[in-house]
């Protein structure tokens, strides 16, 4: 299975200081463990930019990084190692072994945080933090700060200047090195098997007279995310039959599927950190209905002309503006829609159907980091970019249009990286053809 080395993180903190200006600081602090109820924590998940800078994958730890005269270092601290809390809450890395394996230059333990920090903080002339991310954090930064400023007798000096550092790491982020394109190639493998999955096991129900469940394919998808070593699912797995599937961000999955319904199934792995992302549509039964074909085409119809536009130096803005154009003139030659197609896109008659956006970045955040507009204007598509592409039509039981068109959710979502010459679908492996999809379930 693809992994990241940990040169790559020690690259990425060099790349990221040379960014930066002279005499400086860096404080970044990792996640912290949230509870669940009373004594139980939640599973516990790494801020997605400290991991980005670090692969460090306990909470509570501190990175510090430093430019004096051109000459860069980096300073992990991290919690102690402690035999009794190691028996009860698992096994710790510790400073040493975090020097060695992380390849940070330095590392103390987390009961050395306010002197190291309040070392690292003075003299310097600028501070690079995310303040605002974490209150704890906005606090500790202060409180040193302050300490620093009310000490200029004895020679400590504040930085003057704070400066938020996420924009620089963001930037990075957007950009896929051909290692992260692995594991997200990797993670998408992983989450397309789980769809077909799911897709079998609804037909089966269906064939032996047993009831088909939203919760029953969540289970089935994320039983499969976990045996292929990726353990939890990139963020709240949607399951939504019939009129469900028409509530975008559907997470309850708790209803049984009408075996006459589709069912939209909008559901990704994390791997190392890395999302997936991949949202099928697929008859409960195996069998799409005439209504349910039309609709599901023409939301592939438009996916397809979206892939047929992607390349470097495309921009999300037109593809979007693309796919609105492919709906909205199905929707009309359907019926569903009635006026001319340039007045109908004018007034945005569209989002009663298709009220989201057409794609977003993907990466170790599902909704990733990275801006889509410089300078007021989209940003060109440029090599090692990761965004989805996921049209989609939602017609519920309250839309003005022929009755016969409710409870029709069709949404069809893929992962695509930006390659030098065009792009490659890194989810391709899930059925989506009416044919391909009716095939398998047959």
């Amino acid at each position: 299975m693809p992994s990241i080395p940990f040169s790559e993180f020690k690259q990425r903190r060099a790349q990221l200081l040379a960014q930066l200006s002279d005499n400086c600081v860096v404080v970044m602090s990792a996640a912290k463990e949230v509870t669940r109820s009373r004594d139980t924590e939640y599973a516990f998940r790494q801020n997605s930019d400290f991991h980005y800078l670090t692969g460090f994958p306990e909470p509570d730890a501190w990175l510090i990084l430093e430019k004096i005269d051109g000459v860069t270092s980096s300073t992990l601290v991290c919690r102690v190692k402690d035999k009794t809390a190691e028996i009860w809450q698992g096994r710790r890395i510790g400073k040493d072994l975090a020097k060695q394996q992380y390849l940070f230059d330095s590392t103390a333990s987390l009961d050395e945080l306010v002197t190291v920090l309040k070392d690292k903080l003075n003299n310097k002339d600028v501070l690079y933090w995310a303040q605002g991310d974490d209150k704890s954090t906005d606090k500790q930064i202060f409180k040193l700060l302050a300490e620093l400023r009310a000490s200029v007798r004895s020679g400590k000096i504040a930085p003057e200047q704070q400066i938020d550092v996420r924009p620089l790491i963001h930037e990075m982020r957007l950009f896929k090195s051909v290692n992260e394109i692995a594991v997200m190639r990797q993670a998408g493998e992983i989450s397309a098997a789980a769809h077909k999955r799911a897709m079998l096991f609804s037909a089966a129900q269906v064939k032996s007279g047993k009831d088909v469940t939203e919760y029953q394919l969540e289970a089935e998808i994320h039983h499969h995310f976990a045996m292929n070593k990726a353990r939890y699912p990139a963020y709240g797995t949607i399951v939504g039959g019939g009129d469900n599937a028409c509530i975008l961000h559907y997470t309850e999955n708790k209803d049984e599927i009408n075996p006459d319904d589709l069912v939209l199934i909008d559901a990704g792995c994390e791997l190392e950190g890395y999302a997936a992302d991949i949202t099928r549509t697929f008859p409960v039964s195996g069998k799409f209905s005439p209504e349910q074909k039309a609709i599901y085409q023409l939301v592939l119809n438009t996916q397809q002309a979206v892939f047929d536009a992607i390349k470097p130096g495309a921009r999300l803005k037109d593809l979007t503006d693309l796919s609105v154009e492919v709906i909205t003139q199905g929707l009309i030659e359907l019926g569903i829609l009635q006026g001319e197609l340039n007045t109908l896109i004018d007034q945005n008659a569209h989002r009663a159907f298709y009220m989201h956006g057409l794609s977003h970045w993907l990466g170790l955040d599902v909704h990733d980091v990275g801006l889509y507009n410089i300078d007021g204007e989209a940003r060109p598509l440029k090599e090692g970019m990761v965004f989805t592409v996921e049209p989609g039509i939602y017609i519920d039981a309250e839309s003005q249009c022929d009755p016969k068109w409710h409870g029709i959710g069709v949404r069809i979502e893929d992962n695509v990286v930006i390659t030098q010459n065009g792009f490659e679908n890194l989810t391709h492996p899930v059925p989506k053809t009416i044919e391909e999809i009716e095939g398998l379930m047959a």
